[in-house]
This record gives C-alpha cells, sequence and structure tokens, in this order.
C-alpha cells in the first residue's frame, strides 16, 4: 500500500479512536474497520433522516464514505441513542394521558371536558410531536440504501412537519404551560391548581403535566437538528393557536358562566383583555426564544465539527 493512502485515511480513523500514529496493518482490514465504524454510528444515536438534507459525506481514498452528522456536532458517543429516548419519552406521555384520563374528576364531564385547559393540550401536542419524531425515524430506517426519489421527498416532508411542530407548537405551548403553571402556583396555588385537585391527581402526575415536558423537549433540541420557518410565518402560526385558545375559553365561558382558570374569575373585564394579550405577547416571545437556542446550539455544534475536521486534516 503506498504512504499516500495510508495518510489520507489514519486521520479519520483517529476521529473514533484517537491513536496517535497509524499502526501498519492492511488495507483491507481498515477498510472493513471503517464499514463497521460507519454502522455502529447509526447505533449510538445519529437521527438516521440524514438521508435528506443535515449530513455531509466525507470522502475515503478506497472508494469508502463515512457521513458527519451535522445533527451530533461531530460528537458521535452517545450513552442513550436520541431514538430509544424519543421511543421513551413518546410512551411517558402516553402513560400520563392514560392516567389523566382514567381520573374521575367533576370538570372531566362539564363541557369541554379536558380540551378546555391548556395542560391537556399541550399533552396531546407533546405526544403527537414523538410520535412524529419516532415515525421519522422509523421511516429513515426503512428507507435507508433506497434510490426512490419518490421515497426520499416523502421523508422530507415528514421531516418538515416534525420541524414545524417542534418550532410552532411543542416548544413554545411547552415552555408556557411549564413557566405559567409554576409562577402561578408559587404565587397563589389556588389561582390555577386549587387544593381540591389534590384529593384527584397524585403528584408526580402533576409534575408529568407540569415540569417534565421542559426537560424533554430541551433534550430533542439538543439531539437533533430542527429547522425553523422564517420568522413572520412562525410568529403568525404561534399567535393564531394563542388567539385560539382564547376564544375557547370566552366561548367555554359563555356556554357554563364559568371561568376555565380561578384567577380568570377575580379580575375585571379590562384586566382579562390585558392578561390575555400579555400572554400573547409571552408565548411569541417563547417562539423567537426557541429559535434562538436552537440556532445556537447548532451553531456551536458546527463550530465543533469543523474544529475537529480541520485537527484530522
Amino acid at each position: 500500500m503506498h504512504a499516500e493512502h495510508h495518510t489520507e485515511v489514519w486521520p479519520l480513523l483517529c476521529f473514533y479512536g484517537n491513536t496517535p500514529t497509524p499502526p501498519p496493518f492492511p488495507y483491507a482490514l481498515r477498510a472493513q474497520l471503517l464499514r463497521t465504524l460507519s454502522f455502529a454510528s447509526l447505533l449510538r444515536g445519529n437521527d438516521p433522516h440524514a438521508l435528506c438534507e443535515t449530513h455531509s459525506s466525507v470522502a475515503l481514498s478506497g472508494g469508502y464514505s463515512r457521513r458527519r452528522d451535522k445533527e451530533t456536532g461531530g460528537k458521535n458517543m452517545a450513552l442513550i441513542p436520541s431514538q430509544v429516548l424519543r421511543v421513551a419519552i413518546l410512551l411517558s406521555y402516553f402513560s400520563i394521558l392514560c392516567n389523566y384520563k382514567a381520573i374521575d374528576m367533576p370538570a372531566h364531564q362539564t363541557y369541554g371536558g379536558s380540551w378546555k385547559f391548556l395542560t391537556f393540550i399541550d399533552l396531546v401536542i407533546q405526544a403527537v410531536f414523538f410520535g412524529m419524531c419516532v415515525l421519522t425515524d422509523l421511516s429513515s430506517l426503512l428507507t435507508k440504501g433506497s434510490e426512490s426519489q419518490e421515497q426520499e421527498r416523502q421523508l422530507r416532508k415528514l421531516i418538515g412537519l416534525r420541524d414545524w411542530m417542534m418550532a410552532v407548537l411543542a416548544f413554545p405551548v411547552g415552555v408556557f404551560v411549564v413557566t405559567m403553571f409554576w409562577a402561578l402556583y408559587l404565587y397563589d396555588r389556588d389561582l390555577v391548581y386549587p387544593r381540591l385537585l389534590d384529593n384527584f391527581i397524585p403528584q408526580w402526575l402533576n409534575h408529568g403535566m407540569h415540569t417534565t415536558v421542559l426537560p424533554f423537549i430541551i433534550i430533542e433540541m439538543r439531539t437533533t437538528h430542527h429547522q425553523y420557518p422564517s420568522r413572520p410565518c412562525g410568529l403568525i402560526a404561534v399567535f393564531s393557536f394563542a388567539v385560539g385558545y382564547v376564544l375557547w375559553m370566552c366561548w367555554v365561558h359563555h356556554v357554563t358562566g364559568v371561568w376555565v382558570y380561578p384567577l380568570l374569575e377575580q379580575i375585571s373585564p379590562l384586566a382579562k383583555v390585558a392578561f390575555f394579550s400579555c400572554l400573547t405577547v409571552l408565548i411569541n416571545i417563547y417562539y423567537v426564544l426557541g429559535e434562538i437556542l436552537n440556532s445556537y446550539i447548532w451553531d456551536c455544534s458546527k463550530c465543533v465539527l469543523d474544529t475537529g475536521k480541520a485537527k484530522a486534516d
């Protein structure tokens, strides 16, 4: 084997093994090792939807190639694969929803049922979103190696819908529910979560609905790169959701004569308008925050990847 071939291949092997000098073993063995490592990178949690647009291929001598995943920022080792995390999170949401619906509370029997509570709507959003993440992972694995342009086009659409849900619904609504609930709870819990509910909802379920949503969505943002829509389109979508929920609450009050949350019973109509306006602005701020956080995470990851590539060269 020629020395220049050895020089080309070894920096990429060092990317995995951190071995300071190239050992004198045959080219065929190195090629087999590269194929094994490429397969292992999938098992360690690299997002399979690299078939679309989030991976760049780095050519190796001898015709082999390894995909560097932009979504992992060049870090190929993971304690738990991201696909497994998504499945676990999805199952946890199914468990929370089933336990919540099994509770026999008077509020569930009134007009609107559970759907008049933003917490329940958020749980459904998170469950649908993570279900879409799992579906994307499965579709990516099933179409891996396929040369069908139609399958690739459908996969791109599915990824685009997943990213849109993350940007417009899962992140801003999830963060809004967690922050608003605990802010009001710490100020005066009876305004949002009366003590009477402790007789129906156990503490673990309360935290499942109002606490774990935030770390779950942060984990998803950190492990997978999501393409945000343009800011005007995203803000319009979030604004529409917020206004729609406010109108839904007003309609429930019109039909039943009771506000969904005790807080709204204690403030004047003018204060309600100001309160709803502030909440609408806040959820839009959370959308922008999610966009900034997503860009920050993956810009930093790109810098790490570029640094690792420069060192390898």
